[in-house]
């Protein structure tokens, strides 16, 4: 059995999708369509940086999306591929999860790139910046994260946000408590402990106002069952139903990412073979959770050559 999953926000870099785009007209179609539907260059962004302007989140989001379509069109078009043929799965990591959806064809193109789109802008609104930070505990499963973060909290946000993998564990709040972490992140078992260069502190409480305003979009926007069921970030489960997928979209605002539970879930339902497009992310992760287990990462032409060889 095989997953098709898609990375999340960190994976974006100044040139990303060009290769793609000058070598395929449907790449091209689908940065063409984001751009349409944002009303905004993404795309030059994208390939001509400047890396700052690219790294803000309303832009990240949206472009590390497109650039995953991108990369999975151009295998269904010019390789005759058919998802639900040759993934029993779909997931993504935090935004990926919409990258996924949209793959699935739960969500389409346009209305996912306005969604991240509002997403960014949201998340971005909802703890001015400098009053929330993220740091990544290296060598630390998650319950020495989850006791890192009580320990630091003293009243404040402090909680888990991404379980990445079982040596990296993301934690998201206020400032603060972040800095507090950080400081004590050795004296409980944790090897290392690094802020995050992030402008908020993403998957934690913090984040109400911008489930709130996802809550308001999602609730308009056309939701349709995937041709595959998608495993939910907050749930680790697989999930099919519209009304579902709503719901978890705006839990995963402010609730962890469980990307460790949620390879496991898969390998445990069958899944050999684990297949991440837009990014070489999630493929090391996934080694790291279940070794057994195959990945790859699709990025360039030749690499979509070779995995169509094995398809």
């Amino acid at each position: 059995m095989r997953a098709f999953i898609f990375p999340g926000q960190g994976s974006q870099s100044v040139g990303m999708g060009q290769a793609l785009a000058a070598a395929s007209s449907h790449a091209r179609e689908v940065f063409g369509e984001v751009d349409e539907a944002l009303g905004q260059n993404l795309f030059r962004l994208m390939t001509e940086g400047p890396a700052d302007e690219l790294t803000l989140t309303e832009n990240a989001q949206p472009a590390i999306m497109a650039n995953a379509i991108a990369t999975l069109r151009v295998l269904e078009k010019e390789g005759g591929v058919r998802l639900a043929e040759k993934a029993n799965f779909v997931a993504g990591h935090s935004l990926g999860e919409y990258s996924a959806l949209c793959a699935g064809g739960a969500i389409d193109l346009s209305t996912t790139a306005k969604l991240l789109k509002l997403r960014g802008q949201a998340m971005q609104a909802a703890v001015p910046v400098g009053e929330g930070g993220m740091a990544a505990l290296l060598g630390a499963d998650l319950p020495k994260a989850q006791a890192i973060a009580a320990a630091a909290a003293e009243g404040e946000v402090c909680t888990v946000a991404n379980d990445n993998d079982p040596s990296q564990v993301v934690i998201s709040g206020a400032k603060a408590a972040i800095d507090r972490a950080i400081a004590l992140a050795k004296d409980h078992g944790a090897k290392r402990a690094v802020a995050l260069p992030v402008s908020a502190p993403f998957h934690c409480p913090l984040m109400q106002p911008a489930a709130d305003a996802m809550e308001k979009a999602l609730a308009e926007a056309k939701v349709a069952a995937p041709l595959v069921p998608v495993y939910a970030n907050v749930t680790a489960a697989p999930v099919s139903d519209p009304d579902t997928i709503r719901r978890l979209l705006v839990e995963q605002v402010t609730g962890m990412v469980r990307w460790r539970e949620s390879v496991l879930a898969m390998v445990d339902a069958g899944v050999t073979e684990f297949v991440e497009f837009g990014g070489k992310v999630l493929s090391p992760m996934v080694k790291r959770i279940a070794p057994d287990a195959q990945a790859v990462s699709i990025v360039s032409m030749d690499d979509l050559e070779a995995l169509l060889k094995g398809l």
